[in-house]
């Protein structure tokens, strides 16, 4: 039987698993020129729109999925983001245009929460600033700091954040958590403590940011946060680089008022801004370039979710897997 639907897929490490899926459920896969590991995040109106018009779902990856792409691709029933950020999406434009927006989580958790525990350790014995100086024949010792026995403060309580207490378990920590929907039971089925953020800043060892960006969380961490916490503090961030004043953290670390940071995530992350890059050069930063839900296992467990999420939907069904973050059907133009 002939093959029913287009697949647009521009997201890098898109694996032969996952579009062998796709072939077997009726779907022709194309990739649009670009190569496995080439990401899509130089992609512009006028590249997207001639590769769109014939296709009826997008698995994205870095591209901007604007109102102008959408508008020139009228085909296009379903953009499916391979993560769960769908912050570079214009959700109301998929809205009026009558296009379905999907996001995969449940797929790149695990690896997330690895990466804030590895932070974690990295920055306290400040290992690649141990490797720099071993290649100039500089093998003293400096004392570094230990995650055993600390207090960790998680601010967000979501799948991540309840991924990080979990291992943090086997390092008798003890866990404060700042999260509004946190509840009693659920407090003490993972063991943490719910808290006031001031009482968590002032408190915790290590800070770990898991939340969204919105209007009450940008910049939540600023000048005034940092000056709460502790000299030998450590702030780690694996969700995402506006939640914090990268100007004031710059300035914490100058002044000594906290041990360092472990960031996967940067206001600036295509590498222009100068406070970005000054955070990535610090000597008390460990800095990793957003990959923190880029394992191998976690792709292929993201791409396979958002090629479900797009099968679902063509075959008009709802999506057993993923999640719908925009929904244009319900304007009844899809």
């Amino acid at each position: 039987m002939a093959a029913k639907w287009r697949v647009l897929v521009t997201t890098r490490f898109f694996d032969d698993e996952a579009v062998a899926w796709l072939e077997a459920n009726d779907c022709i896969v194309e990739r649009a020129g670009l190569q496995p590991e080439q990401a899509d995040g130089h992609l512009g109106p006028d590249e997207l729109g001639p590769i769109l018009t014939e296709t009826d779902a997008w698995i994205v990856g870095a591209a901007r999925v604007t109102r102008e792409v959408l508008a020139r691709s009228p085909r296009l029933k379903i953009i499916a983001r391979r993560g769960v950020g769908y912050d570079l999406v214009d959700i109301a434009a998929a809205k009026e245009l009558g296009k379905v927006v999907t996001i995969a989580p449940g797929g790149n958790e695990p690896a997330v929460a690895d990466h804030a525990i590895a932070l974690m350790l990295s920055v306290g014995i400040r290992s690649p600033q141990y490797q720099a100086r071993m290649r100039e024949g500089d093998w003293r010792a400096v004392p570094g700091l230990e995650l055993n026995g600390k207090t960790i403060g998680l601010i967000g309580f979501g799948r991540i954040g309840r991924l990080v207490a979990h291992r943090l378990a086997g390092f008798d920590a003890r866990i404060l958590v700042h999260d509004p929907l946190l509840d009693a039971d659920t407090a003490r089925q993972f063991g943490v403590e719910a808290v006031g953020l001031d009482a968590l800043l002032a408190q915790s060892d290590f800070i770990s940011l898991h939340v969204p960006v919105g209007v009450a969380t940008r910049n939540l961490i600023g000048t005034a946060q940092l000056a709460m916490m502790k000299p030998t503090a450590i702030l780690v961030n694996t969700a995402r680089g506006a939640l914090i004043d990268e100007q004031a953290l710059l300035e914490a670390l100058d002044a000594g008022q906290l041990w360092g940071a472990g960031l996967d995530v940067f206001a600036g992350e295509a590498g222009s801004d100068p406070r970005t890059l000054a955070l990535v050069r610090h000597p008390h930063v460990v800095a990793t370039p957003h990959i923190a839900g880029s394992s191998r296992e976690a792709l292929v467990r993201t791409n396979l979710i958002a090629a479900r999420c797009i099968h679902d939907l063509l075959e008009g069904r709802a999506p057993s897997v993923g999640q719908i973050v925009a929904d244009g059907r319900e304007h009844g133009r899809g």
